[in-house]
């Protein structure tokens, strides 16, 4: 199937990119890439609607400029292009996430990740604050981890060769529950369960650390959930949002009653750990 490109640019560029995902999540756009000037966007051609991008919230706001350009992605060029386009990344000296056709990168851990529509690389910022901050924690076989929003499910993966005793992973979209599986696949894991729908899929289960990497609305909403599923002592990840956001979760968390436990950013892009201290 062929896709189209939306390249946008945001003047300024903050707080209005935060914004326009919200915008393009609504028209049905699979795949973003942050730019220095705004966001490059993908839909599938026969989803695509040219006219709602002229009615975009982000226009709104006052005294933003916004600037849209629209380009056809044919199949085998959208593969072209990415295969052209996705370096390896390290997340520290032990770590290499990779697409299948590079070569094996001789790290401890060797991640292949071919991430297709699917929203988690490595690339993203707040894919990279979560996959360094996993290493960081003393994650061991007794443990259960919980990925929300898992895109590519490099997250879960990455935790599950870390030791971890199961991960699950779930996402909203079709295309990332299928990109998961076969993620899972490639890097030969066999304790990542993947599953495809929302927050409601946890219901009871109890887990020792959740990851939540969507955005700061979902995160804001469904927090409630992440804390009664978390086992006491557990740990709470969010990622993806701005700095501009943390105010606004730590007082979510607060009112839950979790604890601060950590904090790190990269480009205006946030990460958060709070700790559960009660049953």
């Amino acid at each position: 199937m062929n896709y189209i490109k939306a390249t946008i640019t945001l003047i300024p560029l903050l707080p209005a990119r935060e914004v326009l995902y919200a915008d393009l999540e609504l028209l049905g756009f699979e795949s973003f890439v942050d730019t220095e000037t705004g966001v490059e966007a993908y839909i599938q051609e026969a989803d695509f609607n040219g006219i709602s991008l002229e009615e975009l919230m982000v226009s709104n706001i006052p005294e933003q400029k916004v600037l849209v350009t629209i380009e056809k992605i044919e199949k085998q060029n959208w593969n072209a292009t990415w295969e052209s386009n996705f370096e390896i990344i390290h997340v520290n000296n032990q770590c290499a996430i990779r697409a299948p056709f590079h070569e094996p990168t001789g790290k401890a851990l060797d991640i292949i990740i071919a991430p297709q529509m699917s929203f988690g690389t490595g690339h993203h910022e707040t894919t990279f604050l979560m996959s360094e901050r996993l290493f960081e924690l003393p994650l061991n076989s007794s443990m259960t981890l919980l990925d929300m929003g898992s895109g590519t499910g490099v997250l879960a993966i990455i935790a599950s060769k870390l030791g971890v005793n199961k991960a699950v992973a779930i996402d909203i979209e079709d295309w990332a529950y299928r990109n998961a599986l076969d993620n899972c696949v490639l890097n030969e894991v066999n304790n990542v369960e993947v599953r495809l729908g929302d927050v409601a899929l946890i219901d009871k289960e109890k887990y020792d650390i959740i990851l939540a990497n969507i955005n700061r609305n979902v995160l804001l909403q469904d927090m409630e959930y992440y804390v009664h599923s978390l086992n006491k002592d557990g740990l709470l990840l969010l990622s993806g949002f701005y700095t501009t956001d943390i105010d606004s979760l730590s007082e979510k968390a607060y009112d839950c009653g979790l604890t601060f436990d950590y904090q790190n950013s990269k480009n205006n892009w946030a990460l958060l750990q709070f700790k559960k201290n009660f049953i």
